[in-house]
């Protein structure tokens, strides 16, 4: 392939990405690139071809009829490049890396205990991972595989899953010497409740109610955290009430750091975690299945 055709890729890839975007900034976001490298690009490419691609105005990019029409054959020449590439490597020795996002819970205690015996059982790759209980778009943030915990959303994403972990409301003995420990859920009322500064599928605590019902109690307190982990370290100070993973906590539990309350109206709901993926044709590359099916292989939940 000339340097001409390879220029012609990446100019397709930079153009297909502003669009799906609906921008430069965004675009040159997920690209690592400067805005103005992006502007220029396409600039450039509209020059090459002598039409204009994208109506620009102070508020949003609007494709012209040539642009509509080129976007749509960069998408199926890309995609015919991706498949190419990702069958070359289907029977490949994985190499390369592998970009992981996880939930901050899931990684502590899961996958980066298991990560050194993927890299000795795989020396050609490497692993970039990220800890955040934030939901993130893979296509933007460049990953390979998120793990999510709880239930899946609609999307065009693939997943394979790990196991599912019950949950459970906690707090350390000391919060329970002072505030009393709540017998039922109306109790919650005079209690501190920890909650999530993000959005989350299920916004409250769910418990069985006297006649076998489900209620949902949202949780009121004085302090909202980012992740699992700040929350189950709040706890174990006697901050408040917490509802986490019980394998987040079983150790904490085991070890009395904290107790778990209201066990009689748990619902008995369980959480199921998946590594979710982009996935073209049923094919994946070599690095990307390998580091799958080491997690399916090891996660015990």
């Amino acid at each position: 392939m000339s340097r001409q055709d390879v220029n012609r890729s990446s100019e397709m890839e930079v153009f297909a990405r502003v669009v799906e975007l609906g921008g430069f900034s965004a675009a040159a976001r997920a690209l690592r690139m400067t805005p103005s490298a992006v502007s220029k690009l396409v600039a450039r490419l509209e020059a090459r071809l002598g039409v204009r691609l994208i109506n620009r105005s102070t508020r949003k990019l609007q494709l012209t009829p040539e642009g509509t029409a080129y976007y749509d054959r960069s998408i199926r020449i890309l995609d015919d490049i991706d498949t190419a590439e990702r069958e070359a490597a289907a029977g490949a020795t994985p190499r390369g890396r592998v970009r992981v996002n996880t939930s901050v819970p899931f990684g502590l205690h899961w996958l980066l205990p298991l990560l050194p015996g993927f890299l000795k059982l795989h020396p050609g790759v490497s692993v970039d991972v990220t800890l955040t209980d934030t939901v993130v778009d893979l296509l933007e943030e460049r990953a390979d595989i998120a793990i999510r915990v709880g239930p899946l959303r609609e999307s065009r994403l693939l997943a394979r899953k790990l196991g599912e972990s019950r949950t459970v409301v906690v707090a350390a003995p000391s919060y329970l010497a002072e505030h009393g420990t709540p017998r039922t859920p109306a109790d919650l009322a005079k209690h501190n409740m920890l909650g999530f500064c993000f959005s989350r599928q299920v916004e409250g605590w769910r418990f069985r109610d006297s006649k076998g019902g489900i209620i949902t109690v949202p949780p009121v307190g004085n302090a909202l955290v980012s992740d699992g982990e700040a929350m189950q370290r709040l706890a174990i100070a006697g901050a408040g009430l917490a509802r986490l993973a019980r394998f987040h906590v079983d150790e904490d539990i085991q070890a009395s750091r904290l107790v778990p309350v209201l066990e009689d109206f748990n619902p008995g709901d369980r959480e199921a975690i998946h590594a979710v993926f982009l996935g073209h044709g049923g094919q994946l590359p070599a690095r990307v299945r390998a580091f799958l099916n080491y997690l399916v292989e090891n996660v015990k939940l």
